[in-house]
C-alpha cells in the first residue's frame, strides 16, 4: 500500500490549481483563465492536467504587484 507524503505547499515545485488558488488568494477561475494564455509561463501541462510552476507564479505575482 502506497503511503501519502504530506509537502507543505510552499516546499513544492508544482501545485494543483486548488493549492496555487488557496496559495496566492486568487479564485480557481482566474487562474484558469491565465494558464489558456498561450504565453503563460508558469503552467506545467501533463497530459490533461494543468499544474502551476510555484517559482515562476511567485515571480509572476511579484511582476503584477509592482504594476
Amino acid at each position: 500500500m502506497a503511503r501519502k507524503i504530506d509537502i507543505p505547499t510552499w516546499e513544492k515545485i508544482n501545485l494543483t490549481l486548488d493549492e496555487a488558488a488557496a496559495y496566492s488568494n486568487i479564485g480557481v477561475n482566474r487562474l484558469s483563465s491565465l494558464i489558456r494564455d498561450p504565453n503563460c509561463r508558469f503552467v506545467l501541462h501533463v497530459g490533461t492536467k494543468n499544474l502551476i510552476k510555484r517559482r515562476e507564479f511567485e515571480q509572476y505575482l511579484r511582476t503584477i504587484s509592482d504594476l
